[in-house]
C-alpha cells in the first residue's frame, strides 16, 4: 500500500512539465554552461604524461636492481666452483707445483707463442712457494725460431734457479718445435700412446706451372734482385734456388739436433732414424732417451716433485673473458643484455 503524499525521489529532481532536462558533463558541470576550467584537457594529458613517466622510471630501478642482483648470484657462484682459479691471479701461498700449459701450434700469433710461454714460466720460477715446475706440452710443433725462444729462456731460468726442476709432461703429441721445447727440461715424461719426436725441418709448397700452360695463363714476374723471386709457385722451379733452400733447411736442422743433443746428452740412444723427422710412441721414446718415463702432470706432482697441489701459471686471456667461455654463449648474452641495460 503506498502513500499518495510521498514524494517520488525521482521526480524529486525531474524538470517542469515542458522543459528538457540539462546534460551534465561526465567530468562535472554542465554542458556548455561556461563552468568548465579552461585547459583541463591539456592539464589532463600533462598529469598522466607525468604519471605515465614516473612509473617507467619505476619500473627501471626495480629492473636494474633484479639484473644487478642475477649477475651478483652469478659472479658468487662461480667464486665457489672456481677458487683455484681466482686464488691463481693474486699471490700464491703453500707449497705447490707450478703448472705451464704449451697447447696448439707453436707461432707468434698462436696461443702457444713464446712469449705467453715465457711469461707464465717466469711467474712459475719467480714464486718462492712452487717447488717445480711442469712444462705440460701438447703440440705438432710450430715456428722454429718461438721455439728456439722458449728453450733459450728455460736454460737461463733453470741457470737462476738451480733447485727448482722443471719437467716437460707430453699429453696427445708433442712433436717438431713441442719437442724443441720438451728437449730443455730436466727430464720428459709421456704417456705409452703420446708421440713425441719429429726431429726434423720442412718447408712445403705448391707449383701451378704446368697448370697455366693448360690454361694458358702467362706468368709476368718483375724484380730487382735476381734471386727476389725465388721459389716462385708460379715460375719453374731452378736448381740452384732448390740447393739452397736445402742448405737453408739443414742449417736449421742441425740446430734442431744440436739442441736435442744438448738437452738429453747421454740418454740417447742414437740411430740413423733418431733425427730423421720420424716419431714415436711414449713407450718407445723411453727405449730410445726421447722420454724419460711414463706419466701425466698428476704423477710427476705428487711423485717426483713431492707437491700434489698443481698451480697453472699459464699467461692466459683476460679472467673476465675466461668467465663468460665458461658460462656459455646463451649465458653470456644475458649477461651482456643485463650489463647494457643497466648503463643506459
Amino acid at each position: 500500500m503506498t502513500d499518495d503524499n510521498r514524494e517520488d525521489p525521482w521526480l524529486r529532481n525531474a524538470p517542469p512539465p515542458g522543459r528538457a532536462a540539462t546534460p551534465r558533463s561526465s567530468l562535472g558541470g554542465k554542458a556548455g554552461s561556461g563552468e568548465e576550467k579552461p585547459g583541463w584537457e591539456k592539464d589532463l594529458l600533462e598529469r598522466l604524461a607525468f604519471a605515465s613517466l614516473k612509473e617507467q622510471r619505476r619500473a627501471r630501478r626495480w629492473g636494474i636492481f633484479f639484473k644487478a642482483a642475477t649477475l651478483l648470484y652469478l659472479v658468487a657462484l662461480l667464486f665457489l666452483f672456481n677458487q683455484d682459479a681466482w686464488e691463481d691471479d693474486g699471490a700464491v701461498k703453500g707449497k705447490h707445483t707450478a703448472l705451464v700449459e704449451v697447447r696448439g701450434v707453436i707461432a707468434d700469433d698462436a696461443e702457444a707463442n713464446a712469449d705467453t710461454i715465457v711469461s707464465g714460466l717466469r711467474a712459475a720460477f719467480k714464486n718462492k712457494h712452487s717447488a717445480g715446475v711442469i712444462l705440460r706440452i701438447n703440440s705438432p710443433g710450430g715456428s722454429p725460431v718461438q721455439a728456439g725462444y722458449v728453450n733459450d729462456e728455460i736454460a737461463r731460468l733453470r741457470s737462476k734457479y738451480p733447485d727448482k726442476p722443471l719437467y716437460a709432461v707430453v699429453t696427445d703429441i708433442c712433436a717438431s718445435g713441442g719437442y724443441y721445447i720438451a728437449a730443455a727440461a730436466d727430464e720428459i715424461y709421456a704417456d705409452k700412446a703420446s708421440l713425441v719426436g719429429s726431429i726434423g725441418v720442412l718447408m712445403d709448397g705448391f707449383g701451378f706451372v704446368e697448370a697455366m700452360k693448360k690454361l694458358g695463363v702467362e706468368r709476368r714476374l718483375i724484380t730487382a734482385g735476381e734471386n727476389k723471386g725465388f721459389m716462385d709457385p708460379f715460375s719453374p722451379q731452378r736448381e740452384e734456388d732448390q740447393q739452397y733452400i736445402q742448405a737453408m733447411l739443414d742449417n736449421i736442422h742441425q740446430q734442431f739436433i744440436d739442441t736435442v743433443r744438448k738437452g738429453r746428452g747421454e740418454r740417447l740412444k742414437e740411430t740413423p732414424e733418431l733425427f730423421s723427422g720420424l716419431i714415436w710412441t711414449g713407450e718407445q721414446g723411453v727405449e730410445l732417451g726421447l722420454v724419460d718415463g711414463l706419466g701425466s702432470s698428476s704423477y710427476v706432482a705428487r711423485e717426483i716433485i713431492g707437491a700434489e697441489k698443481i698451480i697453472d701459471y699459464t699467461d692466459h686471456r683476460p679472467y673476465l673473458e675466461q668467465l663468460v667461455e665458461r658460462l656459455g654463449s646463451g649465458v653470456a648474452q644475458a649477461l651482456s643484455g643485463m650489463l647494457k641495460g643497466s648503463l643506459q
